[in-house]
């Protein structure tokens, strides 16, 4: 597994396993589980989770599934924004781990900008990190301007990621926020590598993908990998997803493929606001 370093230097995988919509199901839970296990069998160690996710349910599988494997894995999970005051924060944060069974994350994000100043949610992040419950910290779909600002607030500078909606089809943050963390040293995290299955439709992805032998999924996945530094978490819910996702980190794109992609697919040509799901 190859992996990037963020800017406190600690290493992170560049292909993760994602949990949104997990814990919902008790009947889909040991196919969740299973999943999970898979993935870190395969090799494939980062988790991303949240405490949205099935309020609290996807921590709970995640839980199970690594109950006897903690130390192989990069757990991040994420707090909602109406919790991310000082003490919100780190009541938050503790829940977490209760639900994790786990006594640190590895990374702490804030799920999205919220009413609460980030003033608040980064004390509770440097506190937290002090009482060594966390590792590093980060935010999630942040734009240019509130990242380039939240960098200058008290704790800003241990900023170590920013997780926001990237694909084919979302391409914005090409324009600004992924030079300027470029810049700084600091991976970005895509999530929703496929558009919830929508990108699939795309006859161009599919016509590649069949003449490269592999899913559209797969393609669209690795177009995402070639992008310096960039992490991607693809849902992972059930292990033919996890073996397909696992694949993709292996598929290097030609320029020719890269540049017929930028076709149906061009990058941003002018700012445009960050899109999140």
């Amino acid at each position: 597994m190859r992996s990037l370093h963020l800017p406190s230097g600690q290493a992170i995988p560049i292909l993760g396993l994602g949990t949104w919509r997990m814990g919902e199901n008790a009947q889909q839970r040991q196919t969740e589980v299973a999943a999970l296990r898979h993935g870190l069998d395969l090799g494939i160690t980062l988790i991303d989770t949240a405490e949205m996710y099935g309020e609290g349910g996807a921590e709970a599988v995640i839980a199970e599934a690594i109950s006897d494997r903690r130390s192989e894995v990069f757990l991040v999970s994420k707090v909602y924004p109406h919790n991310a005051s000082k003490q919100g924060v780190m009541a938050a944060c503790d829940r977490s781990l209760k639900r994790l069974q786990t006594d640190y994350l590895d990374l702490y994000l804030l799920h999205w900008p919220g009413s609460i100043p980030l003033t608040e949610t980064l004390a509770g992040f440097q506190a937290l990190q002090q009482a060594g419950k966390i590792r590093s910290y980060g935010l999630s779909n942040f734009d240019a301007v509130e990242m380039q600002a939240a960098s200058q607030l008290n704790g800003g500078a241990a900023i170590a990621t920013n997780q926001v909606l990237y694909n084919l089809m979302r391409r914005g943050i090409e324009w600004d926020l992924l030079p300027w963390c470029r810049q700084q040293g600091m991976p970005v995290m895509a999530y929703s590598p496929i558009e919830q299955g929508r990108l699939l439709q795309n006859r161009t992805l599919q016509a590649i993908a069949q003449q490269r032998g592999v899913s559209a999924a797969q393609l669209a996945i690795a177009w995402l990998l070639h992008q310096d530094n960039v992490i991607v978490i693809p849902k992972s819910s059930r292990i033919e997803h996890v073996e397909q996702n696992q694949i993709a980190l292996g598929l290097k794109l030609s320029q020719t493929e890269l540049a017929a992609l930028d076709q149906v697919f061009p990058p941003p040509n002018q700012p445009l606001p960050l899109e999140m799901l």
